[in-house]
């Protein structure tokens, strides 16, 4: 079945539904697919409540035929069959009401994120393509391409008057001071954090009245430490999107702080900004700011094991950050995982860097499953939470598997 045709028979089935729950992820993605779902029902008249949560188990879904679940759900095989699910991780569940570009040979991991996918639902029940910018979300939030349907949908946006490209710095903020020193996508070795070192590289990159790009570039690469990826500097410049609908233009710095409030626990806010809720942004960014402070501080204090795989942190709420940072900001040559306490369990964050091809969902799933959690993902990052007494064994079992 192709992917319109299944975001068609979704658009039905949410029509013929008197009450919708639909439940998202806490990220970037995850947030945007459900505000451009909640926003075109909304539009259709349709009534719906909306919740944002790190995950969600089978046994939790307790209306099916009316739980609608974004960007989570496709790896829960146990689900109850008339749920719907659009998402864009591995499939394992069955059901007919599920939109995933997996299911139709588009490669989830890069050409279609949830939010994408969700925009697809929304043209289904009407003329949404004023959302486009929302969908732009999820492509820079979970770090994919501009190409395939990603492109489509861009050009869709850009055709419309709704999207404006145009080139400049890539770093999220409100001020380039601030985007500097809470860089964390990308992450600078050296730079990100170091205020010091932020303030002497404006005042040399200043001329008469501004900042020069250029020069500013320079002295990006001459301070960042012998650690730093080589990729984060084609990540710091380049192209950029202007969202001409949303409360915060940049699509970069809106990713970066529905991303942030997400993380924070503070979904409902980061829901309300991609609603188009003026009066919520100042407190949004403040959210996500301190977000981006709560990952450098977990950088600093990191810990890793012999075998340089395994990093453990304090701070669960990090852990996700933290594990993007190191993957593909650092200079790696395999598989990552962060670990955190949270509770009675250990989160787990794992990444695989540019260019390393290991199927983490099946290794986070198996070795999960062995130690009495649950975990899965992408191919290439992905999550687990594994009980507290077992995390030992995890540690091992991952170390041997992502070597295998």
């Amino acid at each position: 079945m192709s992917i319109q045709a299944a975001a068609e028979r979704v658009a039905e089935k949410i029509r013929a539904t008197d009450f919708v729950e639909v439940y998202a992820h806490h990220d970037a993605d995850g947030i945007a697919a459900g505000a451009i779902l909640c926003q075109a029902m909304l539009r259709a008249g349709l009534r719906f409540r909306l919740r944002i949560q790190q995950g969600i188990r089978a046994d939790e879904v307790e209306h099916p035929d009316s739980t609608l679940l974004c960007d989570f759900g496709a790896s829960l095989a146990d689900l109850p069959e008339g749920t719907m699910v659009v998402d864009h991780h591995i499939p394992h569940f069955t059901g007919e009401f599920h939109v995933n570009p997996h299911l139709a040979g588009l490669d989830g991991e890069q050409e279609l994120s949830a939010s994408g996918t969700a925009y697809l639902v929304a043209q289904a029940l009407g003329d949404n393509r004023d959302l486009a910018g929302l969908a732009v979300l999820g492509i820079i939030g979970d770090g994919q391409q501009f190409s395939g349907t990603n492109r489509e949908i861009l050009n869709e946006g850009i055709a419309n008057g709704f999207i404006s490209p145009e080139r400049g710095i890539l770093l999220p903020g409100n001020t380039l001071r601030e985007a500097l020193e809470t860089a964390v996508t990308p992450y600078i070795s050296g730079f990100s954090g170091n205020k010091d070192t932020v303030t002497r590289t404006l005042d040399a990159a200043t001329g008469e009245e501004e900042v020069a790009d250029d020069v500013l570039l320079s002295l990006l690469v001459l301070e960042a430490g012998d650690d730093t990826a080589p990729s984060v500097f084609s990540r710091v410049y380049g192209d950029r999107y202007r969202l001409e609908r949303e409360v915060i233009e940049d699509a970069r710095t809106l990713a970066a702080v529905i991303d942030g409030c997400g993380q924070q626990g503070r979904g409902g806010l980061a829901a309300s900004v991609c609603l188009r809720a003026p009066e919520c942004v100042p407190e949004a960014v403040e959210v996500a700011g301190a977000f981006r402070h709560r990952v450098l501080d977990a950088l600093a204090a990191r810990k890793t094991d012999d075998a340089g795989v395994i990093y453990e942190v304090t701070d669960a709420v990090a852990a996700s950050g933290v594990a993007d940072c190191l993957a593909y900001d650092l200079r790696q040559t395999g598989p990552i995982a962060v670990i955190a306490p949270a509770g009675d369990v250990w989160q787990v964050s794992a990444r695989c860097p540019p260019g390393v091809e290991t199927d983490l969902e099946e290794i986070l799933r198996t070795v999960a499953a062995q130690t009495g959690g649950t975990g899965g993902g992408h191919r290439n990052r992905g999550g687990a939470r594994i009980p507290s007494d077992r995390i030992e064994e995890f540690r091992t079992e991952f170390v041997r598997a992502v070597a295998a």
